[in-house]
């Protein structure tokens, strides 16, 4: 069977988010998949197969990184629609039957791809203990998405502070959230985004997720209430970057981005 390696919300080869991509028939057992998934080695593989037509959805998708299945990905999902627009094996708008609901993609004439996620919803919170210490950074304020996509969102005093950040791995593997998305207001906007952030996962083993689409489905509503813009762009990165158009549609918000097949073989198992 085929498997690809697409960089995701990137126009270029060797940045934005790496995510493996399987299209199947039907989905093998989950160990299976996750044995692939470890192989694969990225921060989340990606396993689709067509559902019978007529329904509320084209596609089944499944998302896991190295050591577990996770309830929403974005870079996957983006990863996964390119390469069925690129491959000629859908056309125009795809919805996918996942375990967070039905998403759709759609692709425009320029390559890129829009997708349709839930907005997260954002609740403050103290600053757990240790969070500061972990992070070796000052908290401005910190945001609890356990209803949906289950990060902590922490803001930071200011661009520099989430680009130089070089937090104590192990220490945020020991917090209850599934990860620590940091994030802050842009320091010059000229350069074509809004807000920077940066994921870190290690729990799920991903130390660091270079550009996480799922986390800008909770940084668009709390962007978009800072500085009173519907539509906005994201920065994300520390080693390999990204850039995700959001669109805060209420419930709904559209993540914007472009990807790249840079790899392409067949998987012998």
């Amino acid at each position: 069977m085929r498997i690809r390696i697409v960089d995701a919300f990137t126009d270029r080869p060797f940045s934005g988010n790496p995510a493996g991509v399987l299209l199947l028939d039907s989905f093998p057992d989950d160990h299976w998949l996750q044995k692939v998934a470890a192989e694969v080695n990225l921060s989340e593989t990606a396993f689709a197969h067509p559902l019978p037509p007529g329904g509320e959805a084209d596609w089944a998708l499944r998302w896991f990184t190295p050591v577990a299945e996770v309830d929403m990905c974005g870079h996957a999902t983006l990863a996964t629609a390119h390469v069925l627009h690129t491959t000629g094996a859908a056309t125009g708008t795809v919805r996918f039957a996942a375990r967070c609901g039905i998403l759709s993609a759609t692709a425009a004439p320029d390559g890129s791809i829009t997708m349709d996620f839930p907005t997260s919803s954002l609740t403050p919170v103290e600053t757990p203990a240790g969070l500061e210490k972990a992070l070796g950074a000052e908290v401005v304020a910190v945001h609890d998405t356990a209803a949906h996509i289950g990060d902590l969102v922490v803001e930071l005093r200011d661009e520099a502070a989430v680009r130089s950040l070089a937090p104590d791995l192990a220490a945020l593997a020991r917090l209850a959230e599934r990860g620590v998305v940091v994030t802050a207001v842009a320091e010059q906007p000229e350069r074509g985004y809004d807000f920077v952030s940066r994921a870190f996962f290690p729990r799920l083993g991903i130390d660091e997720d270079p550009v996480t689409g799922s986390a800008h489905t909770a940084l668009a509503p709390l962007w978009a209430a800072r500085l009173g813009r519907d539509d906005l762009t994201g920065f994300q990165g520390g080693a390999r970057t990204g850039v995700v158009g959001t669109r805060l549609r209420g419930d709904r918000t559209l993540l914007t981005g472009d990807a790249v097949t840079v790899i392409e073989g067949d998987l012998h198992a």
